[in-house]
């Protein structure tokens, strides 16, 4: 879950100061509920100080974003550490669903096509595609990895807007996905 700290901007880094105040009121309102100034208010800086960092509200949310993005990949990267290819990839599947569950607004933001920007998630989405390549080669790696994503994404999605009820999500994920395991051979 993602914590603020109580206390307000005094100096440093301001631009990264208003990304951890934005992502504060994002985790409280929503999207709806975040503005700039808010966000100035926030960060116990004046609106024409947060002005300087970003042209508008686009530019916070796609920079609250692109942090949300280096988060993930930190979890994904953090699962992915077990030498059986097809256990990290079943451990990242995990860290996906509970990365959304702890940060629910963040993952609407990043996924919901509010901002537009090419390349942002990139690295998130490499340490999954990286494991595929090593557990089904070259030849598929692109189709197992996009089918492998959109399995927990979609599994991640129904959870977040309550289409499915379960006390356990990780546990829940980790089931599906050992069921479904896309890097076995097709016996069909």
């Amino acid at each position: 879950m993602f914590t603020v700290s109580t206390s307000k901007y005094h100096h440093g880094d301001l631009r990264h100061g208003l990304i951890k105040a934005g992502r504060a009121l994002l985790c409280d309102h929503g999207v709806a509920g975040l503005t700039l100034r808010a966000t100035a208010r926030e960060a116990g800086v004046s609106a024409t100080a947060a002005y300087r960092h970003f042209a508008d509200k686009e530019a916070l949310l796609t920079a609250i974003a692109a942090d949300g993005f280096v988060a993930l990949e930190t979890a994904l990267r953090a699962a992915d550490d077990h030498p059986d290819d097809r256990t990290a990839m079943r451990q990242q599947g995990v860290a996906y669903v509970q990365f959304a569950i702890a940060n629910p607004n963040l993952v609407r933001l990043m996924f919901g096509g509010v901002i537009h920007q090419d390349g942002i998630g990139q690295a998130a989405f490499a340490v999954l595609a990286h494991r595929v390549a090593q557990c089904v080669g070259p030849e598929n790696a692109e189709t197992v990895t996009l089918g492998a994503w959109s399995i927990v994404h979609g599994l991640t999605a129904l959870i977040l807007d309550q289409r499915i009820k379960t006390n356990d999500p990780a546990a829940l994920a980790a089931k599906i996905l050992a069921l479904l395991d896309l890097t076995r051979p097709s016996t069909c």
